[in-house]
């Protein structure tokens, strides 16, 4: 199994389990983000591409390969992407730049098979 996917199922699997002990939690949070999601002033794809140059700068891995998928879902090309990942390496240095080589390229290369 490829390795973001695996990553993804992982994360899936941890909030089913958590989802189970913090219903109310849960289903707030989920509805909070869907909602931020949603097309308005900005269109989907900006706000894929956002979240992801944000999940390179947190370093969180789970978010950056949610948020690759996300602008691919969204039609986001290769370079749109690897574009704001040049955005984020302003910010972020080094260790955004290392994510964006290796886990974002990752989801790219793997929804290219």
């Amino acid at each position: 199994m490829d390795s973001t996917k695996s990553k993804l199922i992982e994360y899936k699997e941890g909030m089913g389990k958590f989802s189970d002990k913090m219903p109310g939690f849960t289903k707030a949070y989920t509805s909070f983000t869907e909602a931020c999601f949603q097309e308005g002033a900005l269109p989907k794809k900006a706000k894929q591409l956002i979240a992801l140059g944000i999940s390179v700068h947190a370093q969180d891995e789970y978010c950056i390969i949610y948020h690759t998928k996300g602008c691919l879902d969204q039609g986001c090309t290769e370079e749109e992407i690897l574009d704001a990942i040049c955005v984020t390496a302003a910010f972020g240095g080094g260790p955004a730049m290392s994510q964006g080589v290796t886990l974002v390229q990752a989801c790219i290369d793997e929804r290219k098979q």
